[in-house]
């Protein structure tokens, strides 16, 4: 990607599909890149997100729900051409796909052409990864460091929120953990726990710390007991030295991992989820802020119904925000979505609700209960005037 704008002279109306684009790229960052690339964008990143704002024209968004979102733009349009990154081949010349096959497996088998750039730093892993030379139509070679998300140390706020995540997590659950401050302090609070599972769309440092510390073991799993399962991994370089030749971690497809029906097969499955705010009825709203795309639907909702619709009755999803953003000054608990904001989680889905304030606990509630249990948890600076309003919106 960092060469495409180089032959912008040469082509026009190429567009970009990727997912969490971490460099802000030429092709789409640079204004006069409009008409020749577009970056199709399935979770926006800061560099999508700086080329929105300023009016670029480059970036566009793709709806989607993540367990579909391969075979959904398939059946839109086939590929022209996959670029990916992958290993060195083995001795059998089977390469892997390393650390995701959320939708690369199934782009590079739709796809005309098939690049893959042979990186030797990238740990090799097990489950749908491994591709075999011969369905690849050309390498690169390129030997740099893997990009890596540092894990960002969780402050009070986090830790509160984390502790009351806690509470909702029984002995032997199997989890859904993404990352960030809140999915950390989550982490840090299970340290107590004992005989956790990973069944996840993201695997992280914290799932590895967790696993060292002997709380996750995966042996009370529903299903692929003794796995780690995944769809894709980022994190640290140990993270990713950890993953390398490690039989007990598996990258299967997107497809797979983040399909409900899948995720409900898991014993008393946890899935927690962040949000930038819900409203008084359970809307969830977690990638818009307003009609601006922020980031994306990921896998929320997948992992949110797989595990309320749970087969043993236990599962539970858990929706988690700070109580305020923008340093106090706004509530993230609001009377209504604003106009043009996504419903990332149907409210009808929405089960648990986590401020560091306590839980809002939504399953099976009318909405008078929802009201008042979110208003609950809201902010105190913030009850009296949503209290008002639930009132005027006959919620209360």
């Amino acid at each position: 990607m960092s060469h495409f704008h180089e032959i912008a002279d040469r082509v026009q109306d190429v567009r970009v599909f990727s997912v969490l684009t971490l460099k802000p790229y030429d092709f789409f960052v640079k204004p006069e890149m409009k008409g020749r690339f577009e970056l199709a964008s399935w979770f926006h990143a800061p560099g999508a997100r700086a080329a929105q704002a300023a009016g670029a024209g480059t970036v566009t968004y793709v709806p989607n729900m993540l367990h579909r979102a391969a075979l959904d733009r398939i059946q839109a349009r086939r590929p022209d051409i996959f670029f990916g990154t992958c290993t060195p081949p083995d001795r059998h010349g089977f390469i892997s796909l390393s650390l995701g096959v959320t939708y690369e497996k199934d782009m590079a088998e739709a796809a005309q052409t098939v690049i893959l750039e042979v990186n030797p730093r990238l740990p090799r892993t097990f489950g749908d990864t491994t591709v075999h030379v011969s369905e690849v139509d050309f390498f690169v070679e390129n030997d740099q460091e893997v990009p890596s998300l540092p894990s960002p140390q969780p402050g009070p706020v986090e830790l509160a929120i984390g502790g009351h995540i806690a509470e909702l997590v029984e002995d032997g659950s199997t989890l859904q953990l993404g990352i960030g401050g809140i999915p950390n302090a989550a982490a840090l609070a299970l340290k107590g726990k004992k005989d956790l599972g990973v069944h996840t769309e993201m695997l992280v440092d914290s799932m590895m710390e967790l696993a060292e510390a002997g709380v996750i073991t995966n042996r009370r799993k529903g299903l692929a007991r003794d796995k780690f399962i995944a769809t894709f991994a980022m994190g640290s370089r140990k993270l990713y030295d950890w993953m390398h030749d490690n039989p007990s971690i598996e990258l299967r497809r997107g497809s797979w991992v983040n399909d409900p029906a899948v995720i409900r097969q898991n014993t008393r499955m946890v899935s927690i989820n962040t949000a930038l705010m819900v409203d008084l009825t359970g809307q969830v709203a977690s990638e818009s802020i307003g009609p601006v795309q922020y980031s994306g639907t990921g896998g929320q909702t997948d992992t949110a119904v797989g595990a309320k619709e749970a087969y043993d009755g236990l599962g539970k999803s858990i929706i988690a925000c700070a109580a305020t953003a923008k340093g106090g000054t706004v509530s993230c608990i609001v009377p209504m979505l604003p106009q043009g904001a996504a419903v990332t989680l149907h409210r009808a889905d929405c089960d648990h609700v986590v401020t560091e304030q306590g839980i809002a606990h939504m399953r099976g509630r009318t909405v008078r209960e929802r009201a008042r249990n979110l208003i609950a948890v809201a902010h105190p600076d913030f009850r009296g005037r949503l209290t008002e309003e639930a009132k005027k919106l006959g919620y209360i």
